[in-house]
């Protein structure tokens, strides 16, 4: 057997990955509940998945399209944590507690 035939990977091994991620930031974001900063984890995992997703088609069919969105997206997730943690930050220092149960109690 050569080298070749063990480097070679499939797109579906890629997206089997890629499906595994979104499951596992799906199962993240019902069992952390509680804790807003598992949430946004989670929902980051869930974004890089979709992320990858456009990368390997674009890969797949030749495209640049999907990668510029794929660009796109990690921006935007990446703009989102941040604004999410600073508004976490502010929470807790008004508060002392980060909870879930907690923010239906705001009012604005």
């Amino acid at each position: 057997m050569q080298l070749e035939e063990f480097s070679f990977i499939m797109i579906q091994h890629y997206l089997h990955l890629s499906i595994a991620m979104f499951l596992l930031g799906l199962t993240g974001l019902f069992f952390f509940r509680r804790s807003l900063i598992m949430m946004l984890v989670a929902l980051e995992i869930v974004l890089l998945s979709v992320s990858l997703n456009f990368i390997i088609f674009s890969n797949y069919l030749d495209d640049f399209q999907g990668q510029l969105f794929s660009l796109l997206i990690l921006t935007v997730a990446g703009a989102e944590s941040s604004i999410g943690l600073a508004l976490l930050v502010v929470y807790h220092k008004m508060t002392g507690v980060i909870s879930a149960f907690e923010l239906t109690q705001l009012k604005g």
